[in-house]
């Protein structure tokens, strides 16, 4: 019987039952990906993180690896948040920054003299595209025109204001064909910088709760359209997230807080 510890994290939450939650498996190997995939679908949480360390003298300190129900992504914010607060407040990490390798290439999370802790993550292009054809299904009124976010996988529309994004009530089978990758929908805020919701059913996610990954997108687009680098941001879902973000060249800094909720152990049959 292989016994591994889990922790689940409420990320992007000032306490439990709001933000978003991840499960944390550190590991100190890895596991087969048909089994990571199949933990992931058992814990059914937006995301799955699992981490393993490196070895000494190497560029990152831990390689880490994300995994929705249905499938491995390769960029995951509120997850790696939520493993560094696993890291700092249960492994007992005390360097101030860990440092991540991970399939979309070097990450880092500072813990902040706040409390908060703040992800180092790149900055990711978007480009301009007609608006799909299943984005038009699911989205009542959208855009003529969209973002498209190759490196992530995703398009983004953007709307009005606020009030459209938080009163949205999608078609998800169309979106449901994005896959991989979902929808961001974002508009200027009321109280903050901008806002934003984020759907992804194709993944087995069709509402994220707090999704720190798209900031590296919606950050770049809103701080060149309000000549801003520091900017306030808030996730409409029904739990709800606060962020913090701010411009620096080619990457992006995300920063929030984290709420623990429970730990406990897997019990895994041994092959």
């Amino acid at each position: 019987m292989i016994r591994l510890p889990i922790y689940q994290v409420d990320a992007f939450a000032d306490k439990p039952f709001s933000g978003n939650p991840a499960a944390i498996v550190p590991l100190e190997q890895w596991l087969p990906d048909e089994l990571m995939q199949q933990i992931a679908q058992e814990n059914n949480l937006s995301e799955t993180a699992f981490f393993v360390r490196e070895p000494a003298g190497s560029d990152c300190d831990f390689h880490i690896r994300w995994f929705t129900p249905g499938i491995e992504v390769p960029l995951c914010g509120h997850a790696t948040l939520a493993s560094a607060w696993v890291l700092f407040n249960r492994l007992d990490w005390q360097e101030p920054v860990i440092r991540l390798k991970s399939k979309s290439g070097p990450l880092g999370v500072r813990r902040l003299d706040d409390g908060w802790l703040e992800l180092d993550f790149p900055n990711l292009p978007f480009k301009p595209t007609p608006t799909p054809e299943a984005v038009q299904q699911g989205i009542k009124g959208a855009p003529a025109s969209a973002f498209r976010i190759d490196n992530d996988s995703n398009y983004m529309i953007v709307l009005d204001n606020e009030a459209a994004v938080r009163n949205l009530t999608p078609e998800l089978a169309p979106l449901k064909t994005l896959r991989p990758g979902g929808l961001i929908v974002t508009a200027p805020g009321d109280t903050c910088d901008f806002v934003s919701r984020y759907f992804a059913p194709g993944d087995g996610i069709d509402e994220d709760p707090v999704t720190g990954s798209i900031h590296s997108v919606l950050a770049p687009y809103w701080g060149e359209r309000l000549g801003k680098s520091k900017l306030q941001a808030r996730q409409l879902s029904a739990r709800g997230g606060t962020l913090k973000c701010e411009l620096h060249g080619d990457r992006v800094h995300i920063a929030g807080q984290a709420a623990f909720y429970m730990e406990g152990t897997l019990h895994l049959a041994d092959g």
